[in-house]
């Protein structure tokens, strides 16, 4: 299974990311992760939201330009060590990670760990073969 991350692509101004969380709070849509990266002139706001479609419609009509994304999301446990052994892993296989972000939203003890992978249904693959934990929802 695979997260749909939306991406939302923001002018680098003051009060630009205040608008599209009041946008998406206003709607009822909660935040699950959230990351930015920018530049001097834009940004790109990657979120996880309990109801991607809905958000998706919301911020659309207000006037934001978004992208949907497919991502995994791997449960880990939160003590030191537990990173690099996944991070090993995509090593030992050659899998390429275009970016990653994490939340310690999800069961106690716990970390989620999303990734942006260049070969996505390989990655996926190779995560629950070594018995890693896919999170659907978190």
């Amino acid at each position: 299974m695979e997260i749909k991350q939306i991406s939302v692509f923001l002018e680098n101004t003051p009060g630009r990311l205040g608008e599209v969380t009041k946008t998406l709070a206003q709607a009822g849509i909660n935040l699950r992760a959230i990351s930015i990266a920018d530049t001097d002139y834009f940004g790109i706001l990657r979120l996880i939201v309990d109801k991607t479609e809905e958000a998706v419609e919301t911020l659309t009509t207000a006037g934001f330009t978004t992208r949907l994304t497919s991502v995994a999301a791997v449960e880990i446990e939160d003590i030191p060590g537990s990173l690099a052994k996944l991070m090993e892993l995509f090593q030992q296989n050659q899998i390429n990670i275009e970016y990653l972000y994490a939340s310690l939203e999800g069961k106690a003890g716990k970390a989620v760990v999303i990734f942006k992978l260049e070969d996505h249904n390989r990655g996926l693959q190779i995560i629950k073969d070594k018995g890693f934990t896919i999170a659907e929802i978190f």
